[in-house]
């Protein structure tokens, strides 16, 4: 009995110790735990208040980097060589930290954030602000320019979306704050195919970029203006008069810089005044078209909406740094002179725009087959782009850019689908090869850029593309659906 009377004894304080220890080891590992917690926790908050005093720059991660400066902005605000004031009065946070990525760039930009008006007695008498205002303003010397929050935002007209275009605004404004002369780009009117209301997006683009955009009618003037930074040239519905001939002839002998953008002679209409232009370039529009066999080179089903290859090593691309893509309509195609005939002109050509090598040229428009006949010319890599430089003399040197396309810079609606459109400047790089073409021709090397976009994308995708988007929406999840269904009948005969 004794025996088992220690023998209980013994099981007890090894119980009773067994207890004790795992009690031990279980107080330790929770204070462990609890201490490794406590060490995050205070690693986290450490983190958050050093990164908030430090003003780091945020990381970006979105295709389009909508949350960044893009590279023009980044390029203009490295080139400021003034002191410019940004005052956010009222602003909302998003937007301060927009402003404070200027300063990042270049510290010259300086960035001084109001709580609201009352705040800035002189703000407010100035600028009429109220208590409820929220505006930036923007200065730099005696130029000013004033900002209103209902301003940094838009609609996007073909889906009706409101988007945010803060850098786009505060970009443009920076330039024009400092721009000390504006180029003023004068578009030839009188004699045009397209109204100028087709031209109103790229006019608006051009003059948030710090251009002046002016009609030209030659027929009153009488000559190009010397301001003239730019001859911008589109596509005709009749021969200029001789008058005007010889004014453009003249503006050429001075070194004048012209940028044409024309849909091909589709009525084959005699203008050999205009044509007397072209020739001291030593090139011609077609009168037919060029059409795209390349189901990954053309808009969904649609032959004459080609892709363009933009070459990236041109004078006009190379400061992109990158590959562009454009989408010309209803192209024609550009003919130059040979080699020899273009240096008895004195006249050096760049290719900046090619079709793609499947694509061929019709010159009979009753033809409505879409796909080749024997009619029409195989014309692979055919220009519709150039940059012609003809030397006037050693110390002159006039230049033409010339697309065999007009469509591609208009505001004219494309449909995409029964509900959605979008207009043809807005088609891939459309945008960015216009204006990057003239920034080249003004001399500003710093504007020729990628710009960023922020609008909704709409669907224009190859009919290729469309294939495999479809494949993978549709095909693929039934395909996998099929898979189960065939797995679970083989398991079930099984049982």
């Amino acid at each position: 009995m004794e025996e088992n009377k220690k023998d209980l004894i013994v099981k007890e304080e090894k119980k009773e110790k067994t207890f004790k220890e795992r009690r031990g080891k279980w107080l330790r590992q929770t204070s462990l735990t609890v201490l490794i917690i406590l060490i995050i926790i205070a690693a986290c908050i450490g983190l958050n208040l050093f990164v908030e005093n430090a003003n780091l720059a945020d990381f970006d991660f979105t295709q389009d980097k909508i949350y960044s400066l893009s590279d023009t902005s980044k390029q203009m605000a490295k080139s400021i060589d003034k002191e410019i004031e940004m005052i956010l009065i009222n602003m909302p946070e998003a937007q301060q930290d927009f402003a404070k990525k200027y300063n990042s760039e270049n510290d010259k930009i300086k960035v001084e954030i109001v709580g609201n008006a009352t705040d800035s007695t002189d703000l407010a008498d100035k600028y009429n602000l109220t208590t409820e205002s929220s505006a930036i303003v923007i200065k730099s010397g005696d130029k000013e320019k004033i900002i209103y929050s209902s301003e940094l935002y838009t609609v996007d007209y073909t889906t009706y979306e409101t988007k945010d275009i803060t850098e786009e605004v505060l970009t443009n404004a920076l330039i024009d704050v400092t721009t000390e002369q504006k180029p003023i780009i004068y578009n030839l009117i009188g004699h045009n195919k397209y109204s100028t209301d087709y031209f109103y997006y790229i006019q608006q683009d051009l003059i948030d970029e710090a251009y002046e955009f002016k009609d030209l009618n030659l027929l009153t003037t009488g000559n190009v203006p010397e301001d003239c930074s730019v001859l911008m040239i589109t596509t005709l519905s009749e021969d200029i008069t001789e008058a005007e001939r010889d004014a453009i002839l003249d503006y050429i002998k001075t070194g004048g810089k012209i940028i044409l953008f024309s849909d091909p002679n589709s009525t084959g209409k005699s203008m050999p005044n205009f044509q007397k232009i072209l020739d001291e370039y030593g090139v011609s529009i077609s009168e037919g078209v060029m059409l795209e066999q390349d189901s990954d080179r053309m808009l969904y089903s649609t032959p004459s909406a080609i892709l363009i290859t933009v070459s990236p090593y041109t004078s006009v691309t190379s400061g992109t740094n990158m590959n562009i893509n454009a989408c010309f309509m209803t192209s024609g195609r550009i003919d130059v002179k040979d080699s020899e005939e273009l240096e008895k002109l004195g006249v050096e050509m760049e290719t900046l725009a090619t079709t793609g090598p499947n694509s061929f040229y019709r010159t009979d428009y009753s033809i409505e087959e879409a796909s080749k006949t024997e009619s029409d010319e195989d014309v692979g890599n055919a220009t519709v782009g150039a940059l012609m430089k003809k030397k006037i003399n050693d110390d002159v040197t006039s230049e033409l850019i010339v697309y065999a396309n007009n469509i591609f810079i208009t505001n004219l609606r494309i449909s995409i689908s029964s509900q959605y459109y979008s207009y043809a400047l807005d088609f891939y790089n459309n945008e960015d090869l216009a204006i990057n073409s003239i920034a080249y021709l003004t001399d500003r090397d710093n504007m020729i850029v990628i710009r960023k976009d922020v609008e909704t994308s709409t669907y224009t995708v190859t009919e290729k593309q469309n294939i495999i988007i479809l494949s993978i929406i549709f095909a693929i999840p039934a395909i996998i659906i099929i898979i189960g269904i065939i797995v679970w009948q083989v398991r079930r005969r099984k049982k």
